[in-house]
């Protein structure tokens, strides 16, 4: 029995056959644009690594030129455009990034970062939320979602009970990573208003022990300055908004707490000089706030009392 396949068979097949042939091609070709585009994303990374975005910018654009498939080249524009303050192509590229990589927790983690900064705290939430259903052991996750707590306390007012969520989800990222010194700043700012003057000094402590003094932020020196005052430690207190006023001169925060250490110890002259310098950086926050105020009723006081003497004495004469 012959088992040649009929001519006219052959030919009802060819087509079917060119169609597979012609896909299988076109997936190859696609698959190697795709490998080339990665092999651009990663040159990008490494370049943003060194610090040379622009050059990173482009070596992503030119990744998604051969591929728009690769979603690392799509993070990578999203974190380009981000540094260049184009928060909402970063958002969009960000988007894609995710869809693309079927909600890598990364990169959703990174979306959800990038909607709490712009201010969208709903899809922060969420993505949150998503982040940590793939990785319960990330600290950064954790992180995210204690800053998206946070917020949402700060936006309703809760108060310092409400902020107590929050807490207990940076104890659970410090809990995976103890040197984690955003989180701990955060943690920090809470406990000072919830007035846990002594947790602020252990948590702030261990960040400069882990870190250094002069390494820390000036933030981290505003509040510990703060914890200190109201433990009474006021040298120690005077010398941490020193070091912060070295750290960031541009901030008023530590201008205005020495001003108001001085003006408690009757310091006009030295009071004045730091909240002056606060109002050259921040004139609107210095303007009738409460240590301006306290200032210009103590000098109203010290201007009166000649006034008063010499009144006293001519009612003598």
């Amino acid at each position: 029995m012959s088992s040649k396949i009929p001519t006219r068979t052959i030919l009802m097949l060819l087509p079917a056959f060119m169609v597979v042939c012609g896909c299988n091609s076109i997936s190859h070709k696609q698959q190697r644009k795709l490998i080339d585009a990665r092999r651009h994303s990663g040159m990008g990374f490494q370049k943003i690594h060194n610090g040379s975005w622009e050059d990173a910018e482009k070596l992503f654009q030119i990744a998604l030129e051969k591929s728009e498939n690769d979603e690392r080249a799509h993070w990578g524009l999203a974190e380009s455009y981000w540094n260049r303050g184009k928060t909402d192509m970063a958002v969009e590229h960000m988007e894609q990034a995710v869809r693309l990589s079927a909600g890598d927790p990364k990169m959703v983690q990174r979306l959800g970062r990038m909607y709490l900064d712009i201010g969208s705290l709903d899809k922060a939430a969420t993505h949150s939320s998503w982040a940590l259903e793939s990785e319960r052991d990330s600290a950064d996750a954790w992180a995210l979602h204690g800053d998206c707590l946070h917020a949402a306390a700060i936006e309703s007012n809760a108060g310092h009970e409400g902020l107590q969520p929050a807490l207990a989800a940076y104890h659970r990222a410090l809990a995976l990573q103890p040197d984690y010194p955003k989180v701990q700043q955060t943690a920090a700012e809470i406990y000072l208003k919830q007035q846990r003057y002594d947790r602020v000094l252990a948590t702030l402590d261990r960040l400069h022990d882990t870190h250094g003094v002069d390494t820390s932020p000036a933030r981290v020196d505003v509040l510990r300055g703060i914890a200190l005052k109201q433990e009474g430690r006021t040298d120690d207190a005077k010398t941490s908004f020193e070091r912060a006023i070295a750290k960031d001169g541009n901030d008023p925060d530590p201008l205005i707490e020495l001003a108001m250490f001085e003006l408690e110890q009757g310091r006009l002259q030295q009071a004045r000089s730091h909240l002056e310098r606060a109002r050259q950086i921040a004139p609107a926050g210095i303007e009738n706030s409460f240590v301006d105020s306290k200032l210009r009723e103590a000098e109203q006081k010290v201007a009166a009392k000649p006034a008063r003497q010499d009144g006293i004495s001519n009612q003598k004469r």
